[in-house]
């Protein structure tokens, strides 16, 4: 063999071999992040959970269409995991949390498994059901602050990741002013799960979100407004139960 030869040989040699090392390397960090995606979310392989839907208003079975949108989204995130999702109405369960994971889409009024969730694990939130037309009508009260629903233009949803103890696989709660809500809060926890992951490990937590402009934007505009978990979780103070309203809030 000559020397050519034998640098050729050696130059494929070394290819083969650092194109080996960056396969393996790069399988490692997709099982890693596979991993971390499953803890998060309680979803190991081959695991199921359950999507808890509500009734949209005024209809007898029909689920609303940006909850089958949001669905879609909490799908995909199931099946990057090898867990797969099984829907029930929120009237069909009657059951426990903590054994599979939880997805429950829906606000209190419309949703029987939200306003148990918010009850038992979110006292200090109120949302109004008032059933006239009015400024407070479907406005949240989170500890001391009251955010208003302005249809289109700004809406609040919470995003909660909820657990029942040590080892127990978690509740994720989609509590919105309005169903668009849902799907950008589903939306925002696909997309960000790996910062929450790291910000919150297994702790549980409660996040306000605002989804800007939806009537020309959807549901594509959804922004962080604040960690409300302490608030959230603690029983709502006397005082706070009349109305008070943010600093440049309009009345």
């Amino acid at each position: 063999m000559t020397d050519d030869m034998r640098d050729i040989v050696l130059g494929v040699v070394v290819a083969l071999g650092c194109a080996g090392l960056g396969w393996f390397a790069r399988t490692a960090l997709w099982r890693r992040a596979l991993r971390r995606k499953q803890a998060f979310f309680g979803l190991p392989e081959h695991a199921e959970c359950l999507a808890v839907v509500g009734r949209e208003p005024g209809g007898e079975a029909a689920v609303h269409r940006h909850d089958v949108f949001a669905l879609l989204e909490l799908s995909a995130a199931a099946k990057e995991c090898g867990a797969h999702i099984r829907l029930v109405a929120h009237d069909a369960t009657q059951q426990g949390f903590g054994e599979r994971t939880e997805f429950c889409l829906g606000g209190p009024a419309g949703n029987r498994r939200t306003a148990a969730h918010l009850a038992s694990m979110l006292p200090g939130v109120r949302i109004s059901a008032d059933p006239e037309p009015g400024p407070e009508r479907g406005s949240f009260r989170i500890g001391a602050e009251q955010y208003r629903v302005e249809p289109g233009i700004t809406e609040y949803v919470l995003l909660a990741r909820l657990t029942g103890g040590q080892g127990a696989r978690p509740v994720f709660v989609f509590c919105g002013q309005r169903p668009i809500t849902h799907q950008a809060a589903a939306r925002y926890l696909a997309r960000h799960h790996e910062r929450l992951h790291r910000k919150h490990g297994d702790e549980p937590f409660c996040l306000l979100l605002k989804v800007v402009n939806s009537q020309a934007y959807g549901p594509d505009v959804a922004e962080f407004v604040a960690d409300v978990t302490k608030a959230a979780r603690e029983p709502m103070p006397a005082a706070a139960a009349q109305p008070s309203h943010r600093a440049g809030e309009k009345t």
